[in-house]
């Protein structure tokens, strides 16, 4: 897009927006402020049970990982914060990784445990962690968790987000009753040895790699285990870890009413648990959680600087950097819709009754094209005025894998 084509675009939306009451240059700067952090796993190729095709020039360690976002900070001016998964990104020298971080702009967001795979532990986790009947892997996985908060602490890090895979695959394999008992003891364990200043983001998800029963299905579950915990232990919602059509927005609201809404893992879905790009699929699910977010904020439900956000997905066909720009553009788009939303009229509706009328509201923010809004808030703050554009052009991920290789690949991933 040109810049006489772009600043066009963002005179006629600021009048458009003006005639409606609303300053868009607090729009623009909500807009900058907003960032979402970036998952180390995200940067390489993904894959599936039967397969994982590499496109080159991946990361092959977590000084790379580093760079990559690094490049993504730049490029997008979204995202200033990295996800680090353990064992998968244990730093050799952790004063090292953080300085180099610091370089990049980048700070350390909430890590991530791993008890759903074997990875050269004494004692497996086929048949559960923190739920395990043998109370020695148990004990195992709370030890690996504790490890792990005390990484974060070197990094700088104020947060542990835990997700099992614990569960069943056939009726009478677990005591149903045992299970959630020996994770929520478990989970106690683990929060002791947090900082006072830290949270606890606890996942859920209804299936996979068990199909019978897990042991945190729903956020309901989650959301007693944490009240188990402490205040500091919070749910964390992963937009892919849903069954079809479930309303999300509606557990987002009503985890905000209750103070318990940790943050975000964004992705998309289609059937079932995909990682796909964010807003490929539902675009107008994300904007309708991002209208309860802002709305829930607003209304002192929850403070919006508690809510931690995070993509999670997995790039099976597509360049990883170039799916990440997608999906921080989406979701920045997302959001500025929900910040169009006229609260007042959407409320006066409720109260009388007009479904035509809060309908319209919706749809009118929903259908505004805010692509020159995002994008002027992304040059304001110095990023490229068209990160994908601008990545093809440089041939960056041509640059990656005359750099790295052609079948480069980070621990992990």
């Amino acid at each position: 897009m040109s810049t006489d084509f772009h600043q066009k675009s963002v005179s006629l939306l600021s009048e458009q927006l003006a005639e409606k009451g609303i300053d868009i240059q607090e729009l623009l700067s909500k807009i900058s402020a907003f960032q979402i952090a970036v998952p180390s796993w995200a940067l390489g190729a993904g894959g599936t049970r039967f397969g994982r095709f590499s496109i080159g020039g991946e990361p092959r360690n977590l000084e790379e990982k580093l760079d990559d976002i690094g490049l993504l900070a730049r490029l997008t001016k979204k995202t200033d914060a990295v996800s680090l998964h353990i064992p998968w990104d244990i730093p050799q020298d952790a004063q090292a990784i953080r300085q180099k971080a610091a370089e990049l702009g980048i700070s350390f967001d909430a890590m991530n445990s791993n008890t759903f795979q074997d990875y050269g532990q004494s004692l497996s986790y086929k048949m559960g962690s923190l739920s395990n009947a043998n109370a020695a892997i148990r004990q195992q996985a709370v030890e690996h968790n504790i490890q792990v908060i005390e990484i974060g602490k070197s990094l700088g890090s104020k947060g542990l987000t835990v997700w099992l895979a614990d569960g069943s695959n056939f009726p009478g394999q677990a005591h149903f009753r045992k299970a959630l008992q020996w994770t929520e003891e478990s989970l106690k364990s683990i929060y002791s040895k947090m900082p006072d200043d830290w949270k606890l983001l606890l996942e859920y998800k209804p299936y996979e790699p068990n199909f019978y029963h897990t042991v945190i299905p729903d956020w309901g579950t989650s959301s007693f285990l944490c009240r188990q915990l402490g205040g500091r232990a919070k749910v964390l919602v992963d937009l892919g870890h849903h069954l079809p059509n479930t309303n999300i927005e509606q557990i987002v609201a009503t985890l905000m009413h209750q103070g318990m809404l940790a943050g975000f893992h964004f992705n998309d879905s289609k059937f079932g648990d995909d990682d796909l790009s964010t807003g490929s699929i539902k675009p107008y699910q994300l904007f309708l959680i991002f209208c309860e977010l802002v709305g829930g904020a607003e209304e002192n439900a929850q403070a919006w600087e508690s809510i931690s956000w995070m993509i999670d997905a997995s790039h099976n066909t597509k360049d990883p950097i170039e799916d990440l720009i997608q999906a921080l553009e989406s979701i920045a788009q997302a959001y500025a819709k929900a910040l169009l939303v006229d609260r007042a009229k959407l409320a006066q509706c409720q109260v009388e009754g007009d479904v035509v009328g809060a309908q319209e509201i919706l749809q009118d923010a929903f259908l505004t094209d805010v692509r020159a809004l995002v994008r002027e808030a992304r040059v304001r703050s110095g990023g490229e005025d068209d990160p994908l554009a601008f990545y093809r052009k440089e041939k960056i991920r041509e640059k990656l894998i005359a750099k790295r290789g052609k079948n480069s690949q980070a621990s992990g991933l």
